[in-house]
Formats: C-alpha cells, structure tokens, sequence
C-alpha cells in the first residue's frame, strides 16, 4: 500500500544513515508494557486498540480516527514506544543525546484516541516514564494535540506548527501550575529558515528557563522541511542544525546532557537521513556549536508575547 507513514520508511532512513556513516551505537528497541503505555493512555483506549487489531484481515481505519491499522499495527505501535522508552533510559544513563528512529508517529495520538498515523504517543509515554520534569519540544509541521492533553503534572510543551493545517489545534498557550503548554502557530504559507531557527534558538531556551526540565524530549517532526509531501513550512533541511545545537544547550544546563529525540513526521526521506545526520553533529562533543541565526529574525510582536507569558507568576 503506498501510504507516506509505511513501514520501510524507517527501514529507508537507516539504511541511509548506515551508508552515510552516521549510525554510531545502537540499542535494541523493547515492546512497552501495558502499565507504561497506561501512563498516558486509557484502559479502555488500549482494550480497543487490541480489539479492533486482533485477527485483522486486511487494513481499516481505525473508529477512534483517521489512523489505518491492520493486524500488525499494535504490535509496532508498542515497540514505537518502547523504543522511545529504551531511548530515555540511554540519555539518562549516559548522559547523552539518543534519537529513537521509530515509527508509527505518536505526538496525535490522545488518552483514549488514536488520530493522524498516530495509536500511541511515544514521546509522552516516554517522558511520563522518566520521572523527571519533562520538557517536550514539538517542531513538527503539524501540532501535537496527543501531547498537549497530557501536559501538566511534570510535563511542559512547546510546539511550534502550521496554523491552519490538521489538527487544527494549538491555537492557545496557558500555565499548568508549574507547568506550561506554548503553543506558536506559524503561517501555513511557509516562513524563511532563518526565522524557524530563530524562532527556536529563541523559544527553547525561554522555556527551559521557566520549567527547568530535568529531561528534555524533542518531537521530532521533518515535515516542516521544503518538499515534504504532507507538509512543507517552505524551511531548508539545513535548519535541523542549530536547533540540535539549541537542544543540546539545554540539556547540558538543565538536564546532565540527556535529550532525546522521537521520530514523528516527515516523509521526504533524503531530508530525515540529511536532519539527523545534523542533529548527531551538533551533539557531537568535538564539534562547535552552530551559528545563532539572527534574533531580529524572531518577530517582535513573537518575543514579547512569549516572554509576556512565561513572566506570569
């Protein structure tokens, strides 16, 4: 079936990877138990996803949502999120930066709803597990609806996405306690790469500062990339850079090194190999940070907001 979220894109990208030389150490990714996927999601959410993939013939869509599953798609949505799992526990014990290239994607998919190529949220899963405060930060060109409904409790979420585009949430930014949801829609018509990488050499550390992670987990999402079949924010594949190198700031402040990054969308897969080549790099500790893109970049009207907001007590 020729659907952009298949099975061998993954398998694509790493073979890229591998060939490229990028591949260093990898972990074996493990299935996630029910009590950690029942960290986020509901139990009878879980019982309906084993229900309606069970003894499958064939592909539906899923009733929660427009998500095709057949008789396998539980199993690799589990190992999806026990990868992220498996990704956390190495960022932590080693005090590094761990992508987790898995797929399905899981930053739409809610407690008791699978939507969007999504059935479970990796990236919440994951950082619910961790125990610590958690920042997760969503470049995805679409945004995290999945996420933001678990926020709070130890979780923040930033998200930059395309407004309007599916889901079409994301419109609000609020407190949760100690907690923030930051929501920043952008123009679907696209915005220069100078400005996405501003925008965000802006907004995480802003975030960060406020919220004080203990773990930060990125939603990696490549679909903001120029040319990506189901996006597409107009941004050069060279933006991927100085994000990691923003990424990689924080965590050494606030999190002992440890990041991980999650696979969600993206669908140009020369423009996902070529991002987490980057992303490697610039958490490569013999490698220099990346150029800071110019702040005047960020909008004005952008910049006050937010700081406006996180000023909040």
């Amino acid at each position: 079936m020729d659907h952009p979220e298949r099975p061998d894109r993954v398998e694509a990208v790493r073979e890229r990877l591998t060939t490229a030389g990028v591949l260093g150490e990898s972990v074996a990714a493990r299935d996630a138990t029910d009590e950690e996927i029942l960290l986020v999601h509901t139990p009878a959410y879980l019982e309906l996803l084993e229900r309606e993939t069970a003894g499958l013939s064939g592909v539906r869509e899923l009733s929660t949502g427009d998500a095709l599953v057949d008789a396998s798609s539980l199993r690799a949505a589990r190992r999806a999120a026990g990868g992220a799992l498996t990704a956390v526990r190495a960022a932590l014990d080693g005090s590094q930066a761990v992508f987790a290239l898995v797929r399905p994607p899981g930053h739409h998919a809610e407690p008791g709803r699978g939507m969007g190529f999504c059935l479970l949220n990796n990236a919440a899963i994951a950082a619910r597990a961790s125990g610590r405060r958690v920042l997760v930060a969503d470049f995805d060109y679409h945004h995290g609806n999945g996420t933001e409904a678990v926020a709070g409790e130890g979780l923040s979420y930033l998200s930059t996405h395309a407004a309007p585009a599916y889901p079409g949430t994301g419109a609000h930014s609020y407190r949760l306690g100690g907690d923030v949801v930051l929501n920043v829609p952008l123009p679907a018509s696209g915005v220069s790469t100078e400005a996405f990488v501003a925008i965000w050499q802006f907004l995480l550390p802003a975030v960060a500062r406020a919220v004080e992670p203990g773990l930060i987990v990125v939603s990696a999402g490549f679909d903001y990339v120029a040319g990506d079949p189901v996006g597409d924010l107009g941004v050069g594949v060279e933006a991927a850079a100085p994000i990691a190198a923003s990424v990689r700031g924080v965590a050494e402040t606030y999190c002992g090194g440890a990041a991980v990054y999650v696979l969600e969308g993206g669908y140009r897969l020369d423009a996902i190999a070529q991002s987490i080549a980057s992303i490697a790099a610039a958490h490569d500790a013999r490698s220099g940070p990346a150029s800071a893109a110019d702040p005047a970049a960020v909008p004005a009207r952008l910049r006050e907001s937010v700081q406006a907001f996180l000023e909040l007590s």
